[in-house]
């Protein structure tokens, strides 16, 4: 019997991850110095950047961690509230979709 090859052609369509921006949220209690190494060691802020996104938390009540893919923009939020459970600290993120162009 004939040997019958079938050749099937498949498509695959790559799509660029969803970005999501991270913002860290103000509270009363978590200390400034806390927020800045939170920046640098899981968000991987310069000291610089640090200093400036943890002034706009504390005076805005806000500021943009970054912007990362929306698994990796998680996976640093629990990260960071881990850390901060374990100091005893509430700090809070938002995750908030980028609008596609």
């Amino acid at each position: 019997m004939p040997q019958v090859f079938l050749e099937e052609k498949t498509s695959l369509k790559l799509q660029e991850p969803r970005m999501a921006k991270v913002l860290m949220l103000n509270d009363d209690y978590t200390a400034m110095d806390f927020v800045v190494e939170i920046l640098m060691e899981i968000f991987e802020k310069s000291n610089q950047e640090a200093l400036k996104i943890m002034l706009d938390v504390h005076n805005a009540g806000s500021g943009v961690c970054g912007i990362y893919p929306y698994d990796i923009a998680e996976l640093k939020v629990q990260l960071a509230k881990d850390r901060s459970r374990e100091k005893g600290y509430p700090l809070n993120f938002e995750i908030i979709y980028e609008a596609k162009d």
